[in-house]
């Protein structure tokens, strides 16, 4: 027997004909009173490629849950783009819209008493901030939908994303590219509807969340122009009422070893260390614990094998032209590297979802490769420590552009400073570039360093100069690069406490962050240092700043 219907309190009963009026006026009929009501969460937009179709794929999903038997309702949130926003202080905004689209999907689930949820996200943080608020809202079922990624541009024969804008940039203020050229990469890179192509934030939490058992089997790959797109919003809609009548909610599917299998996957991927960020934020939602430790054993014994941007060659749109995911998951399942008995939003377990899926076979694809070749022999991803990072911070070296450097600091109080000395040629082979004071507090926000990070790309430097920041990267960022760095400056962490030139050493193999300072020398500078006054006093950045934890423990407000 299904469960009692949480919609009832407000469609049952003499004193809430007011509320049937009201549903009355939406086209409600007597007979849909009787049916689970269902949240439809749509975070369209026309402020990004990412989200700008969402709204019809919304219109789907409501579809598919009216012809299974549910009453659903398009309810709307707002977000950020972060290709938009990348390198400006609109940026600041971007981690914070996570928080405040969890805020509004259980307000209004909540405040309306919905019997269960779908959420479709599109852009980065869209997927997380709708994962949390179903977190928060564990005992009702909820479903998530990806709105799907971006095709690739084409230019001379050669796929193009937005990471190849952003070093093309690189490129053309180290002279390598004309004016022509780089206008030619930004006309053709982003060819419509979807989110941006490699395997970046959103491709990784997407991969994450199908993982994890919160999106239906092989999703996560599909384009956003495709009918399978469409049709995989429609088995959405009904996917949650299934949930409803078997009494399946969220607090069923998101386990510890749930978290376990999307980490075991962004290794396997070569995902995106926001990865880290939204997979901690997602557990605490639902009362688990992951810490940085879970990250490091995991990826310890995973190793990477998807050849994807921004360190391989292909995107997103290969893995879903090799069969999706599910294949690549029942490889991995066949080889004990999954929990199968994990639930998941169709009904069935991991190990039942996959059973007829052929495992994926490596004879005429080399997008993934087998475990006896991977890319590199464990995860991509390593957690530091060391006297510039004693809680932590959170490192993506594939090795293709090192794995150690020791160099000179050269030190910068914000993202723009750092970018305008790289383009200036003011970077030297063998630096070490810190960005501090951009963390979730100081910054406020934690912004993504891609614009620096694609420029030192561009312009020949990923190789011979290391970055550190309490800021974030995005997905489409890599060499040398070490974020998350915590304490961060702004709370008095020894990454504020550097000055120029002093020797800053990256070690991906040992895992350590550290400056050649002793114990006293650090003692010394603190005693010295004095907390920056906080950069905005008023409104949104505010009020994150002052609720806002640490990058380690997820960035979360609650």
């Amino acid at each position: 027997m299904p469960p009692t219907r949480r919609s009832e309190v407000v469609t049952k009963g003499l004193r809430r004909a007011f509320a049937r009026g009201m549903f009355r006026a939406m086209g409600f009929k007597d007979a849909d009173f009787e049916k689970p009501l269902i949240s439809v969460v749509s975070t369209w937009s026309e402020i990004t490629p990412c989200n700008m179709h969402i709204d019809k794929l919304a219109v789907d999903a409501a579809a598919g849950a009216r012809e299974a038997g549910g009453a659903p309702r398009i309810v709307t949130t707002s977000g950020v783009s972060d290709g938009i926003s990348m390198a400006t202080e609109g940026m600041k905004y971007s981690l914070v819209s996570r928080e405040w689209i969890a805020d509004t999907i259980e307000g209004t689930t909540q405040s309306e008493s919905f019997d269960g949820v779908v959420a479709i996200g599109g852009c980065d943080k869209n997927m997380p901030g709708c994962i949390i608020a179903m977190g928060r809202m564990k005992e009702i079922p909820g479903v998530f939908v990806y709105g799907g990624t971006i095709m690739p541009g084409k230019l001379d024969g050669e796929e193009l994303d937005i990471i190849s804008i952003f070093e093309a940039v690189g490129q053309y203020s180290a002279g390598k590219i004309d004016e022509k050229r780089l206008k030619d990469i930004e006309c053709l890179a982003c060819p419509g509807a979807g989110s941006c192509g490699g395997m970046y934030t959103a491709n990784t939490m997407a991969s994450a969340i199908e993982a994890l058992g919160m999106s239906l089997p092989n999703s996560s790959s599909q384009p956003a122009d495709s009918a399978d797109k469409a049709e995989d919003c429609r088995k959405a809609g009904a996917a949650v009422l299934n949930l409803f009548n078997k009494g399946i909610a969220t607090k069923d599917i998101l386990t510890k070893e749930a978290f376990e299998n999307a980490i075991t996957v962004v290794m396997v991927l070569g995902g995106s260390t926001n990865a880290v960020l939204h997979l901690i934020a997602m557990a605490k939602s639902v009362g688990l614990r992951l810490t940085l430790e879970d990250f490091q054993r995991i990826s310890d014994k995973t190793p990477w094998l998807a050849d994807l941007k921004p360190s391989g060659r292909y995107v997103m749109l290969h893995i879903h032209r090799i069969g999706g995911l599910a294949p690549l998951m029942r490889y991995l399942l066949d080889k004990g590297m999954l929990h199968g008995h994990c639930m998941t939003v169709t009904g069935k377990t991991v190990a039942e979802n996959l059973k007829d899926v052929s495992p994926l076979t490596f004879d005429k694809q080399d997008v993934v490769r087998p475990l006896e070749r991977p890319l590199k022999s464990s995860g991509h991803i390593s957690i530091l420590r060391g006297n510039l990072a004693p809680e932590g911070a959170v490192a993506k070296i594939t090795g293709m552009e090192g794995t150690a450097i020791t160099g000179p600091a050269r030190i910068f109080e914000s993202e723009e400073t750092a970018n305008a000395a790289i383009l200036d040629g003011r970077i030297n082979k063998g630096d070490v570039i810190v960005i501090r004071y951009e963390g979730p507090t100081g910054g406020p926000g934690m912004r993504e360093m891609l614009a620096p990070t694609s420029a030192l790309m561009g312009m020949g430097l990923g190789k011979f100069v290391g970055l550190i920041t309490d800021g974030r990267f995005s997905g489409g960022s890599h060499g040398l690069v070490v974020g998350h760095v915590c304490p961060e400056a702004q709370l008095g962490g020894p990454i504020g406490l550097l000055k120029e030139g002093d020797l800053v050493t990256i070690n991906a193999e040992k895992r350590e962050l550290s400056v050649k300072l002793t114990d006293a020398e650090l003692a010394a500078r603190r005693a010295g240092w004095k907390a920056p006054a906080p950069r905005y006093t008023k409104g949104v950045l505010a009020k994150y700043a002052k609720l806002v934890s640490s990058a380690s423990e997820g960035a979360v407000t609650d």
